[in-house]
């Protein structure tokens, strides 16, 4: 029998309208979808596809989140078994992933291992989070010479805040109120804007970041303008 193929699809930061017409058509054409599983809490890269992939057989593959590198290697792991399974069975399998997979996406290290057993694999790109959140607070993300930074601001970002560019700190919401001081200490703060669940229900959009006193979710960006 022959195999299947693996796609591993970006279905956008939230908002369903931007997902590509690529990503539907492949995802409209697959025999199962890959789910994204933390365990506990809504799963938003599903909620964004739902209508599409709505009859499916849904294939729920853990993605804990810690940051426990044995813990997440297994995790990696067990979803490459649990995907493999289906390919020796001939099917297609679409693994759906938020923004790009190609930026900070948890499928990726398993799209690695699935290609390291000799399945074929392919990405498809998706709308990043940080592309959406600009077009939200209508501004650009750099212009003419302007560099651009991506920073995990749930890891220690404070080496990045002194290099010459517009930065795009992602993940941000543990790391809100360290982040405010440490761009205030440069006098960065009035240059920073904040969105946070761009597209999804319980948006918010803050074009002042020093405005902001209460703490927000996992899916905030900030971005801070030279």
């Amino acid at each position: 029998m022959e195999k299947g193929k693996l796609y591993g699809v970006g279905v956008g930061p939230g908002d369903p309208e931007l997902l590509t017409r690529k990503a539907e058509r492949v995802l409209r054409e697959a025999d199962i979808v890959a789910v994204p599983d933390k365990g506990a809490g809504e799963k938003t890269a599903l909620n964004i596809v739902s209508d599409l992939v709505a009859g499916k057989e849904l294939l729920y593959c853990p993605a804990p989140m810690v940051r426990d590198q044995a813990v997440l290697e297994a995790s990696y792991q067990e979803s490459a078994d649990r995907i493999c399974a289906r390919l020796d069975e001939g099917k297609t399998v679409a693994f759906i992933t938020l923004g790009d997979p190609t930026v900070y996406s948890t499928y990726i290290y398993v799209h690695k291992k699935v290609l390291a057993r000799g399945y074929e694999a392919e990405l498809i790109p998706g709308v990043p989070s940080f592309c959406a959140v600009a077009a939200r607070l209508n501004t650009s993300l750099c212009e003419g010479a302007e560099r651009l930074l991506i920073v995990p601001a749930s890891h220690d970002a404070a080496d990045c805040l002194d290099i010459r560019a517009n930065k795009v700190f992602m993940k941000a919401g543990k790391a809100i109120g360290e982040l405010q001081g440490q761009l205030a200490e440069r006098g960065l703060l009035e240059h920073a804007s904040l969105v946070a669940n761009c597209g999804m229900a319980g948006e918010l959009v803050c074009p002042r970041f020093a405005d902001m006193t209460d703490g927000t979710g996992y899916f905030s960006i900030v971005l801070v303008k030279e």
